[in-house]
């Protein structure tokens, strides 16, 4: 079999539709919210953003001011009251883990669409809450893993597939940044209660998640490390190392750091060649692709595309067209039963295998 590196389906997930856009209400107006989400709906060709929602209504206000097409601005207790459901179809929730549950239980209870950040929850108990409130209300959830409909990653996923470098033996993974440069320690990121963790469950979720969507299978168990200097990060972490194992035998070797320059890269090692991947886990920044094997070689470097529009127009276009949202809340679960067993590991310094 030839593979074509050039041939990206970079919207295999597209098809046509007649729907009106699908109007967003964004829960959360931290700077992700604002400098991310925001401008990608914005340029978006499936939705756009029709509420907001904050912890005090001057702030959602000031927002506001400076967009076309806001309707209403919301307190996050008008919101969770039922407050201008006619003025919206879905609901981004962009806020502290610790807070995801009550935003999104509030859109089922409202009967709206949910686009959640990950991770899905600060605990696995609350994550668990979280997707059985929508099961429950029959309302369609998808966790925000923006990598995966990010272009490089697919195609990744499909030469994988199709065994372009044989089968997969081995996968190393990294990201770092600095994060301290953005945030200060009174950050809720360094508060356990809100975040559930700083760097595994932070960053560690971008390896960790891609991992599982390219091989299409998830960890049976996991090792790892953690370590913290500086003081921001007494009673959690700053740098980790991990080890997934999954099934056959292969096995992921990861690392995270915030205090680290900002760089990241998925290299997957396989019995007749290897697939890289640079600059992966960051939007709007330049991938590289390499791939090495019997009937392919080569590199390729697309121009990078606005990987929160292609999730907010993955997740319109599906909802129009009344189809599946992936990944989905079963998705995300997975996720935090293993960010939990990492974590159980470094405390315990041993390895610990997942009940998925």
């Amino acid at each position: 079999m030839e593979f074509d590196l050039d041939s990206f389906s970079a919207r295999d997930w597209e098809g046509p539709t007649d729907t009106d856009p699908v109007r967003f209400a964004m829960v959360g107006l931290g700077w992700w919210t604002r400098e991310q989400a925001i401008p990608a709906v914005e340029n978006a060709d499936y939705c756009t953003t029709t509420v907001l929602v904050s912890s005090n209504t001057e702030k959602a206000e000031e927002v506001a001011a400076d967009l076309e097409g806001i309707e209403e601005t919301l307190t996050y207790e008008e919101y969770a009251d039922g407050a201008a459901t006619d003025a919206y179809d879905a609901v981004y929730v962009c806020t502290p883990n610790g807070l995801h549950r009550d935003h999104v239980e509030a859109a089922a209870t409202h009967n709206k669409a949910v686009l959640c950040e990950k991770p899905l929850e600060a605990t696995v108990e609350d994550a668990r809450a979280t997707v059985d409130a929508c099961q429950e209300a029959d309302v369609p959830l998808m966790v925000a893993y923006r990598l995966q409909t990010e272009p490089v990653v697919r195609r990744a996923r499909e030469l994988i597939q199709d065994g372009a470098i044989g089968d997969v033996v081995s996968i190393l993974g990294h990201m770092s940044d600095t994060i301290l440069d953005a945030v200060d320690e009174t950050s809720w990121r360094f508060d356990p209660d809100l975040a559930g963790g700083t760097t595994l469950n932070d960053i560690g979720i971008y390896p960790l998640n891609t991992i599982r969507f390219i091989l299409e299978e998830d960890p049976q168990a996991v090792y790892a490390r953690t370590e913290s200097e500086q003081p921001a990060y007494e009673g959690t972490d700053e740098h980790a190392a991990f080890q997934l194992e999954f099934p056959d035998g292969k096995l992921a070797s990861c690392t995270v750091t915030h205090s680290a320059t900002v760089t990241s890269s998925l290299r997957f090692v396989g019995t007749e060649g290897e697939l890289s991947m640079e600059g992966l886990f960051f939007p709007n920044t330049r991938k590289v692709l390499r791939v090495s094997g019997p009937d392919i070689e080569g590199e390729y470097r697309p121009e990078p595309v606005d990987q929160m529009r292609e999730e907010f127009d993955y997740f319109a276009n599906r909802l129009q067209r009344g189809l599946n949202l992936e990944p989905d809340g079963e998705h995300g679960m997975v996720d935090m039963r293993a960010i939990r067993a990492l974590y159980d590991s470094a405390e315990q310094g041993r390895r610990v295998e997942l009940d998925l």
